[in-house]
């Protein structure tokens, strides 16, 4: 694998700004989820359709990673995220001034495709950028950055919306995109490898004949749809059974709920570790366990919020091990290709967070709380399956430095 100049470990300090740059990139794009309560009374949006603002962000998330994040394989990745980061910028002025539903969906598409962008080419920069002994171990912080992003974008979105509005949430997110830009223009390191020379129609043509010849790439891709799945069909429903009575939680307590999580997101990262020393097998099956796990405190929240938090832990260490667990494996297979492979493995993970925004609020609407678990954990266990059954089927290249099959 060809890496940067930087051709032993990369500074500490490097590190914690691709996780937080990510971590940034990401939250932008789930403000909305504890926000649908408020946009659906702005907008005059019914609570069985509000979950449509949140499949249009995950639109906007497909059309990134298959249009966008290639990019990073054919360009300079250092001038491609500072166009990428000022054109969110934009983006999110757009949603925090938008006066209609119509426009409204436009921006958070918008909010999707390029706040995706700037997280997966984060994810590939660093993957590039790291030695291959320690890439798990850089990938894994850098997507811990991405789940924390994500977990506390739901703690930040309540707290300010209670503040300043909901309109608030995104022009001050706006301002947090300006302040992360300067560091990364100056700390960005330039990777040795050449650009890709390959046209853009052919760059984007290729994609279709990675995803074809990389059996990691399609095992993983497709345990990735089935987890992010239920990991929305929770966060996109939380929000509405914790505002009505008999909890009536604002924005900000809901949004707290969030916090537990980084406890789990925090133990997941060790996951890019196991990967690199040869157990991503055992992560992957420990990881879907407790993520089928995760569903039965949850679905007591009605009795106790303990159970909830404990449930909320649980989902977040399964659903970060095995991502980090899926990204190792898969940088592994294409060096040259890191942008392509994030992107068509990510782009597996937007269908099933959108597929589960969607069905997830149409089934609070017909079966309440207890049917949205039930929903959950079904997706949880298909994943699972899943995994049992192609546990044997694609063994590692021999240049993985693991010893597990995909």
């Amino acid at each position: 694998m060809k890496a940067s100049s930087i051709s032993m470990a990369l500074p500490r300090s490097l590190v914690w700004l691709f996780a937080t740059a990510s971590g940034l990139s990401v939250a932008n794009v789930y403000f909305a989820q504890p926000l649908l309560d408020a946009l659906a009374r702005d907008f005059g949006i019914s609570h069985a359709a509000i979950g449509g603002v949140v499949t249009a962000t995950q639109i906007g998330c497909a059309l990134a990673l298959l249009l966008l994040v290639p990019l990073g394989d054919r360009m300079d990745r250092r001038h491609l995220m500072a166009v990428q980061l000022l054109a969110l910028v934009a983006a999110l002025v757009a949603v925090g001034m938008a006066q209609s539903a119509p426009a409204l969906m436009t921006g958070m598409l918008a909010v999707g495709l390029l706040g995706t962008a700037m997280t997966q080419g984060l994810i590939a920069y660093a993957a590039s950028a790291a030695p291959p002994q320690s890439q798990g171990q850089v990938v894994g912080a850098a997507q811990g950055g991405v789940f924390i992003g994500l977990l506390l974008a739901r703690v930040f979105a309540g707290g300010v919306s209670d503040l300043a509005g909901w309109r608030g949430v995104y022009l001050c997110a706006a301002v947090l995109m300006l302040a992360i830009a300067l560091p990364l223009w100056r700390r960005l390191p330039p990777l040795a490898a050449t650009p890709n020379t390959m046209r853009y129609p052919r760059l984007i043509a290729s994609m279709l004949t990675l995803l074809r010849q990389e059996r990691v790439l399609q095992v993983r891709g497709l345990l990735a749809l089935l987890m992010f799945a239920a990991f929305n069909v929770f966060w996109s429903a939380l929000v509405l059974p914790l505002s009505a009575p008999p909890y009536g939680f604002s924005h900000t307590t809901i949004g707290a709920f969030g916090l537990v999580g980084v406890v789990g997101a925090l133990a997941a990262a060790r996951a890019g570790q196991w990967a690199d020393r040869g157990h991503a097998q055992r992560a992957s099956a420990a990881a879907l366990v407790v993520l089928l796990l995760a569903w039965w405190p949850l679905s007591l929240m009605q009795r106790s919020l303990w159970a909830l938090v404990i449930g909320i832990v649980l989902l977040d260490l399964g659903g970060q091990a095995l991502h980090v667990t899926n990204q190792s494996l898969i940088f592994r297979t294409r060096p040259e290709a890191h942008s392509r492979l994030v992107g068509l493995y990510m782009l597996f993970y937007a269908i099933g967070s959108g597929l589960g925004a969607i069905s997830t609020t149409l089934t609070y609407a017909r079966a309440g709380w207890q049917g949205v678990c039930l929903l959950g954990a079904a997706i949880s266990l298909m994943a699972l399956l899943l995994w049992w059954t192609t546990r044997g089927q694609a063994p590692a290249p021999a240049s993985h430095r693991i010893h597990d099959s995909a």
